[in-house]
């Protein structure tokens, strides 16, 4: 009887650990143990002559259940494989449109630049709006293994745009060059406020220092009379989601407008208002907190043997609260890098944590990610002025509410933490406090410390209720 290939491995597993003699005198089957009689024993080896023997139903069974599991997985492969053309193929085509789309504008704006339909300023301000659709296109879609060949297209088209960019950046520069020679530019320092230049600024600006944006080429080409078609926004990515499941680390991208848009919905979920300023402030807050400061990094920290405590780390979270509430405040009127401030402090290795512990994280002598540390806080920070930059002071307040959602939902400063403490209160009430802290002894200061400034009740008390798991 042959035995394919796929089946040896499902027969092994199968075979006795220890023989019997009978099994090895060809006597029994050694898979159901039953003497072999009339039927035709079949050599499992090692050799021909001697080892293990099999009977030909039973062998029959185990070839059959291993080919069905074999066609089974095949089917599955298959079945994923075209899953994921299928998912990446409308990417492809979003793809293409938005290059073809931005290949149509460099043509326009170096069919612009041969005539006198524009003035060479407003030229020089289509150019900006271009460079600035060009830089914004997103990589190309990664095709799966199986639908390589289709990314050719990919390839070929950015070529195209490549080669229309070159010749309207030539345009543009063979126009303006002849009109600087007869007229110079006449320098604007009142822009340098706008652009935030230093104080030394000359009032001479290159297209670097200014972003239209994705789309803004398409709304100044239509005011010239041409229409090109604008690309549909790109949807929210499948690592965008994870971040704001809290799922994976925020690399240097700022987040999907529409994503921000149905932010409200998602927060009155959780009984957060967006509509009401002064709960979204708190929740970005906590938010910021949350993913710049509490996880990544600080956790090997705390695992270390003269890492802080639960109740320190608690401590500080509340302080540190209000450091990014205030900070998120003065970034409304004062813009985005008043969270600088925020970084400060939830970077400095110096500083003695809150709740009286006499903590830093200089102190810290086990090998500790401290370098890791400061980057993560400053790179999480930088992603929240991104957005707020990008987008809004309100649509980081919505993303960073977001994220206090996912991951703090009932965090001191959310609507959520009230209810909280009322049932940590029920809990503590009917404790053994012989061992706490003396801070715990009168129940109704302690309710009012933990819903007005947990900290003030000290790192000490703090790590007492951290080890009753009164807030789990």
């Amino acid at each position: 009887m042959h035995i394919p290939e796929y089946a040896h491995a499902l027969i092994r597993s199968e075979l006795p650990t220890i023989p019997t003699s009978r099994q090895v005198g060809m006597v029994d089957c050694c898979l159901c143990n039953q003497p072999f009689e009339d039927r035709l024993p079949v050599a499992l080896g090692p050799t021909p002559e001697s080892g293990l023997f099999g009977c030909h139903p039973c062998l029959h069974r185990r070839v059959t259940r291993a080919r069905r599991a074999r066609d089974a997985a095949l089917t599955q492969d298959a079945e994923q494989a075209l899953a994921e053309a299928e998912a990446w193929r409308p990417a492809r085509e979003r793809h293409l449109v938005r290059l073809d789309r931005v290949r149509q504008a460099a043509d326009a704006v170096a069919e612009l630049s041969g005539g006198d339909r524009a003035e060479p300023l407003q030229l020089a301000w289509l150019l900006v709006s271009l460079e600035s659709a060009y830089t914004w296109i997103p990589d190309a879609p990664e095709p799966p293994a199986d639908a390589a060949d289709e990314a050719t297209e990919l390839k070929e088209e950015r070529f195209r745009l490549d080669l229309a960019m070159i010749t309207a950046r030539e345009a543009v520069a063979d126009r303006l060059t002849y009109h600087l020679l007869n007229e110079a530019q006449p320098a604007e320092p009142e822009m340098c406020e706008e652009f935030e230049c230093p104080e030394d600024c000359s009032g001479r600006h290159d297209s670097d220092h200014i972003d239209c944006g994705p789309d803004e080429i398409f709304e100044d080409l239509l005011r010239h009379g041409i229409t090109v078609e604008r690309p549909k926004p790109e949807p929210p990515s499948r690592h965008l989601l994870a971040l704001l499941e809290g799922a994976g680390s925020e690399e240097k991208r700022t987040p999907n407008s529409g994503i921000v848009a149905a932010a409200p919905d998602v927060l009155a979920d959780f009984g957060i208002d967006a509509d009401d300023t002064d709960v979204l402030v708190s929740a970005a807050a906590v938010g910021l907190v949350a993913v710049a400061w509490r996880e990544g990094p600080l956790d090997r920290i705390h695992a270390a043997d003269d890492g802080p405590s639960d109740g320190e780390i608690f401590a500080q979270s509340v302080d540190l609260y209000r450091w990014a509430r205030a900070a998120l405040l003065a970034a409304r009127d004062d813009g985005p890098e008043e969270l600088l401030a925020f970084v400060a402090i939830a970077s400095d290795l110096d500083l003695p944590w809150a709740g009286g512990s006499p903590f830093t994280l200089r102190a810290v002598s086990a090998p500790a990610p401290l370098a890791e540390f400061i980057q993560h806080v400053d790179d999480r920070v930088w992603f929240t002025t991104e957005v707020m930059r990008e987008q809004g002071w309100r649509a980081a307040l919505l993303h960073r509410s977001l994220t206090a959602a996912l991951q703090a939902p009932h965090h001191f400063g959310l609507p959520g933490w009230p209810g909280a403490v009322r049932t940590a209160m029920e809990r503590l009430a009917v404790l053994d406090r012989s061992d706490a802290p003396e801070t715990l002894t009168d129940l109704t200061a302690v309710e009012t410390a933990l819903l007005e400034a947990p900290d003030e009740l000290g790192a000490e008390a703090l790590d007492w209720i951290s080890r009753q798991a009164l807030f789990e």
